[in-house]
């Protein structure tokens, strides 16, 4: 999670310095700016990589709280494919990756049970 959120961080980074790595659509259906990108894109990394904290930590609200911020990003990544598609795609992966490492780990420690 921690990586997926510093990665999201500098993609937010990237299209709020409105460098000219980005191309820009005409007609596309979410009419944002660069800028608009940018800032969700940096809000959504940073909340990411603090929920990746909170989970190393152990916090069980941590791993529901990071499944639905990796779903947002992954939405948001998907918005983002006519800007940049590469970046996009590898992070819709990274953030799927993300929401079934958390369930997985969720499994996990319900198949267990209490130990006594």
């Amino acid at each position: 999670m921690i990586f997926g959120g510093i990665m999201a961080v500098f993609e937010g980074i990237a299209a709020l310095s409105r460098d000219g790595l980005f191309l820009m659509t005409r007609h596309y259906v979410f009419r944002l700016t660069l800028t608009g990108w940018g800032w969700i894109h940096l809000i959504l990394g940073i909340i990411l990589v603090l929920a990746g904290c909170a989970v190393l930590s152990g916090a069980l609200w941590a791993r529901y709280f990071g499944v639905a911020i990796a779903g947002l990003g992954a939405i948001a990544n998907f918005l983002w494919l006519p800007y940049y598609p590469l970046w996009a795609l590898v992070l819709i992966a990274v953030n799927l990756f993300i929401i079934w490492a958390l369930c997985t780990g969720m499994q996990r420690e319900a198949d267990t049970g209490p130990v006594r």
